[in-house]
């Protein structure tokens, strides 16, 4: 329940804090300040769901959701990161119209916000520095982020103030609002992947087939299927081919597997002279005993 708690607070102050950058953007007349806000809301729509999303996706697997609710998690960071696109693009658009008709900044009024966005973010930042926890990691390297951004912006506001260049702002914006679009893609494509059951990014099939050919007893190995719920829980289901004791191969097998980060295996195993009923696994299996008995004489 802490963690919910935290998570909770921080969707607050994040949520309290854009609207506080929005009405700064809005009386500075700064784009730049108005693209943080964007960022933010994100990041606070990001908590939000997560919050109510996270606490679904905790839920034991029951007879409707038989793989359990990892991927309601996953959901959330769809919407979020949706947001974030058409945020983002909305940012872009306003900041070249800005370019096109520049209008009057209040850059004192810029750099007090910027100071205040500095601060806040930094302290924030300082009290997520805590946790080993991978959403921990990403909160906080949010909050870096953002520290980062107000840094930028109150620098930009520091040389605007004495030049008077005010294009400086709107060119601000549109890069914030790059990096933003540029980790919504990344994050949308990382999704995707999951949905469409790729096998996860740190597992490599190849080795894993070749580390269990190298168990003794073994014959073949095929029809490897890896995914993932929600990037963190991984499953395996393959065929094996043995004509050893099932009980002890088993036993060798999954603790193969859970060295490679997979914790949930179903494994189908076979005698040598049984035909797997696929058609895919008669020319797979022919190719792979040849080459395998080869192997051994």
């Amino acid at each position: 329940m802490k963690t919910e708690k935290n998570i909770l607070i921080a969707f607050l102050l994040n949520l309290s804090f854009s609207i506080f950058e929005f009405v700064g953007g809005i009386f500075t007349g700064s784009v730049a300040i108005l693209s943080d806000a964007i960022h933010d809301i994100g990041d606070a729509m990001s908590i939000g769901v997560s919050y109510f999303l996270e606490k679904k996706s905790k839920k034991q697997p029951d007879d409707t959701y038989t793989y359990g609710y990892a991927r309601f998690s996953v959901i959330g960071s769809v919407i979020t990161t949706l947001i974030l696109l058409f945020g983002s693009l909305a940012v872009i658009y306003n900041a070249i119209i800005r370019i096109i008709n520049p209008v009057e900044i209040n850059y004192n009024g810029m750099i007090i916000f910027a100071v205040v966005g500095v601060v806040v973010n930094f302290c924030a930042a300082y009290f997520t520095r805590e946790g080993d926890s991978l959403n921990q990691k990403a909160v906080n390297l949010h909050m870096l982020e953002d520290v980062l951004g107000w840094f930028v912006v109150l620098i930009g506001a520091i040389i605007m103030r004495f030049t008077d260049i005010s294009v400086i702002d709107p060119i601000m914006s549109i890069v914030v609002a790059l990096f933003i679009f540029i980790n919504a893609i990344k994050n949308l494509k990382e999704v995707l992947d999951l949905f469409l059951e790729k096998t996860p990014n740190n597992i490599s099939i190849d080795e894993i087939k070749e580390h269990i050919m190298h168990i003794d007893g073994i014959i073949d190995v095929h029809h490897v299927h890896i995914w993932s719920m929600d990037g963190f829980h991984n499953y395996a289901t393959m065929h094996i081919v043995t004509d050893d004791d099932s009980h002890h191969i088993k036993h060798i097998i999954r603790d193969e597997l859970k060295e490679h980060g997979i914790e949930h295996v179903t494994l189908e195993l076979e005698k040598s002279d049984e035909k797997c009923h696929e058609k895919l696994c008669e020319i797979h299996s022919d190719n792979s005993y040849k080459h395998h008995h080869h192997h051994h004489h």
